[in-house]
């Protein structure tokens, strides 16, 4: 089972796209790290205060992968220096 998940993503304290960055790719290597899980950001690259993940897992069932995207999804969320403004989510 393949579940897809895009999550957008306001970061209020970037005046640039340097800080834009610095916070992107220290909770991007944290996900990939602590989950099983791929990471990136596919749009809103050269605007300063958004960022829009894709994140994807694979899991040989439904629950399983659903709980790893779940938690990669609650670390993300937990990050005090943005906030979350969507999510949509894809069982492949």
């Amino acid at each position: 089972m393949i579940v897809y998940a895009e999550c957008e993503f306001f970061i209020p304290a970037a005046h640039s796209l340097k800080e834009k960055r610095a916070v992107l790719q220290r909770m991007i290597t944290r996900t990939k790290q602590r989950y099983n899980v791929s990471i990136s950001e596919i749009d809103h690259q050269d605007v300063w205060q958004r960022a829009l993940l894709a994140i994807v897992t694979v899991a040989s069932s439904k629950d399983a992968a659903d709980r790893e995207l779940t938690r990669a999804l609650q670390l993300l969320e937990s990050n005090p220096e943005w906030e979350r403004l969507n999510i949509q989510r894809e069982y492949l």
